[in-house]
């Protein structure tokens, strides 16, 4: 039997390294996203910042783990069985339920995951145990620690409003005081921010860090005979002040005399704050269970412990409820694996991107689309602001307006992507509120949620600062409750999802977890491969790139890539459909529709570019905006009547409606061949800017349209006298209409170019 268990060790661990990988994969957007947002130093830079920071907030992280030992259930009241169950189900639920978030680009709370998993799983277990003594059901209270599991949950809930509250009201009142123009303010301005923002970060360091830390629970002499955390929690306001009054005497003499970018030091020094609070917070969330499951298997086996040998299913877990140091070494690897997961993985620059989008002061391509409710918060937004301005005397809401006017920023040609998301004071608005309030959390032993404390900082901040303005408001606030909705479907999934795993692994532990292993690797890698399927895809060649030229041959030039691809895809499209529903290929026909879907994307991503491409052009190059315009309007009517052509003909076989009749399919394929043939011609003269062969193309186009009207007749003859299928003749002529609708297009894209 204790091979099972030592069996089960052996699979935590692993578990415990895949934990680490999928959970920093989504906790990376925590401390990078302002200090990448901002771009205020370069990324290695960053990245090794956030390196130290990780390294030193894992060792000194060894308290947070009683977390996992006693956090939320009782340990005495369940035997050495019923733990390694819990620790099991908790462990391939974590990872599962945060590589499904990461891939989806998501930020969600490993804390939420991991005291929600613990909660369902202890629960569940502790209901099959009063079951068997045939106790009564209301007994679960003495097995779950209610009260810790209660201040948990409710400070993780809380964090959620306060985060947002602070963040918008501290940065409102910053941007009111230093402007958008805060490099142009005098240097004593500078000075007083970078003391109050290192005040609170040094706090925090010192919090997270040296209090965590063995040596800040021996009583030092020179501290009176009490320790560095008794002194460092009794001397709250001392500390605070002679801080204040020496970073801000230092941040001056960097300002004023070294000419040292101060905001860039606040931010190197928050994202390192941050990034050790996320070591020595959340590193219980990964590896805390296999440890505690680790610590739980020595004093079953150890006969000082054990001292009647009793069975796993009678040895209770008392030892669990005791402080157990955690092995320094330990902490060291599981800082090491984070590193290179912080280095290495695509993922976490997905989850980060998400984030940073959200908060971006200027026009991204928003991913999250309006709904009934962002709307509303919207409008309800905009009401408030009107009547706020009514109500406020004029002198003093100009002096308001004119601290948000942002500085126009000249970039050259092609360098738009350049710009930060937000400048530096939100970057350092964003690592000192999220610092403060993860500080004030930490003093009082709460595993907090970084991401919900440092998500929600960045999003209060974003709206003080005006970010979501009427073009983009909806779309952001849409993305933000998408999130939220996330951490709340994360509690419930966490919960329901970990208790059904402890439920079958009781059941049967030799047969459930080999099956249950195998279906975490088996999504895992699959996860994995659609992750890097999609991101080749982002990369493809045949992706669309926006035109930056100033003038008419400029867009011919950089558009003429653009048709190529569109009229390449295109052909694709159509074939495909036409012989996937002529084979009546189900599947096919819904991948066609999702090709065409990312086509109009990329094509509308073009036709949204419109603004600034015209915003840019030179006075002498105006007409280049007539030309541009035109061109993504015909790329966009071929895009529609092939997507068109596609989702009616997946619409068709999906209902089951009858077939293609033989002469109908004969006719469709030889226009496909036909078209594929002369949009292969057209794409050689666009790939080759040879401009002159377009009047042969024009000819040959005319063709094609007189044998798509002749097959259009045809069929209102078979209709007239064979057809029975009213439904196969409504898809014919629609194909047939569209086909023309697409090579009308073609032709007038042809002949804009021709007479240029």
């Amino acid at each position: 039997m204790e091979n099972t268990y030592l069996w089960m060790i052996i699979a935590l661990a692993v578990l415990a390294i895949a934990d680490l990988i999928v959970g920093v994969s989504n906790d990376a957007v925590n401390f990078l996203n302002s200090a990448i947002g901002s771009k205020a130093v370069t990324f290695k830079t960053i990245m090794i910042i956030a390196s130290l920071g990780i390294g030193f907030g894992a060792i000194f992280s060894s308290g947070m783990m009683e977390v996992a030992r006693k956090g939320i259930f009782n340990p005495g009241m369940f035997t050495f069985d019923n733990i390694m169950i819990i620790f099991m189900a908790v462990m391939i639920t974590d990872i599962l339920l945060l590589d499904f978030f990461n891939t989806l680009g998501m930020p969600t709370s490993t804390t939420v995951s991991i005291v929600f998993e613990l909660l369902g799983a202890a629960v569940v277990i502790a209901l099959i145990t009063i079951a068997s003594k045939g106790g009564d059901f209301s007994e679960v209270t003495n097995y779950i620690n209610t009260e810790k599991a209660q201040i948990i949950i409710f400070g993780i809930l809380l964090s959620v409003v306060v985060a947002f509250s602070v963040g918008a009201f501290v940065q409102y009142i910053t941007r009111i005081l230093l402007s958008f123009n805060f490099e142009k303010k005098a240097k004593w301005v500078a000075g007083l921010f970078g003391g109050v923002a290192l005040t609170a970060m040094v706090y925090f360091i010192l919090m997270k860090g040296i209090k965590g830390a063995d040596i800040a629970k021996e009583h030092l002499a020179f501290l009176g005979g009490e320790t560095i955390k008794d002194y460092l929690e009794a001397n709250v306001l001392p500390i605070v002040a002679v801080s204040f009054v020496i970073w801000s005497l230092l941040s001056y003499i960097l300002v004023n005399f070294f000419k040292v970018n101060i905001y860039k030091i606040i931010i190197l020094v928050g994202t390192f704050a941050l990034a050790l609070a996320f070591a020595g917070n959340d590193l219980v969330n990964f590896i805390g269970v296999p440890i505690a499951a680790w610590q739980s298997f020595q004093a079953f086996v150890d006969p000082l412990i054990n001292v009647n040998g009793l069975g796993a299913t009678e040895f209770t877990m008392d030892v669990l409820g005791k402080k157990v140091p955690t092995p320094t070494l330990l902490l060291l690897i599981a800082a090491f694996v984070m590193i290179l997961t912080l280095w290495f993985s695509s993922k976490s620059r997905n989850v980060l991107k998400t984030s940073i989008d959200l908060a971006s002061q200027g026009e991204t391509k928003e991913r999250f689309q309006p709904n009934f409710l962002s709307r509303g918060l919207v409008r309800g937004a905009m009401m408030i602001s009107k009547y706020t301005t009514i109500i406020t005397p004029k002198s003093f809401h100009d002096k308001i307006e004119k601290q948000f006017e942002k500085p126009v920023i000249q970039l050259t040609q092609g360098k738009t992507h350049e710009l930060p998301a937000f400048d530096m004071v939100r970057a350092a608005v964003n690592l000192m509120v999220a610092g403060i309030l993860i500080s004030i959390a930490t003093s009082y032993h709460l595993p907090l949620s970084t991401t919900y404390v440092t998500f929600m900082v960045a999003m209060g901040t974003s709206l003080a600062d005006r970010a979501w303005g009427s073009e983009s408001a909806v779309y952001r606030v849409a993305g933000v409750l998408n999130v939220i909705g996330g951490w709340f479907g994360t509690a419930i999934t966490a919960f329901i999802a970990a208790g059904i795993a402890a439920y079958l692994i009781n059941w049967n532990k030799e047969v459930v977890i080999p099956i249950l292993l195998l279906l975490a690797v088996f999504l895992l890698v699959r996860n994995s491969l659609n992750h890097i399927k999609k991101s080749k895809e982002t990369k493809a060649e045949d992706s669309l790139k926006r035109t930056e030229s100033k003038s008419v041959q400029g867009v011919i030039e950089e558009s003429a890539d653009n048709i190529s691809k569109v009229l390449k895809r295109t052909s694709k499209i159509y074939e495909n459909t036409i012989n996937n529903l002529i084979n009546q290929d189900l599947p096919e026909l819904k991948k066609n529709k999702k090709a065409v879907v990312k086509l109009e994307s990329e094509i509308e991503d073009l036709q949204n570019n419109i603004f600034y491409f015209i915003k840019n052009l030179d006075e002498t190059s105006v007409s280049a905006s007539t030309f541009y315009i035109k061109v993504v309007g015909d790329l966009q009517d071929i895009a529609q009547s092939v997507a068109l052509i596609s989702k009616i003909s997946h619409k068709h076989i999906n209902n089951n409606h009858k077939g293609l009749k033989k002469s109908q399919a004969k006719e469709l394929k030889e226009i496909s061949k036909n078209l594929k043939n002369l949009f292969a011609k057209i794409r050689s003269i666009f790939e080759l800017r040879d401009f002159d062969k377009i009047s042969p193309i024009l000819e040959e186009k005319q063709e094609l349209l007189k044998t798509v009207s002749s097959y259009a007749q045809k069929q209102v003859e078979r209709t007239r006298t064979t057809e029975s299928s009213p439904k196969n003749t409504t898809l014919y002529f629609s194909i047939l209409l569209e086909t023309e609708d697409l090579i009308k297009a073609t032709i007038d894209l042809l002949e804009a170019h021709a007479s240029k």
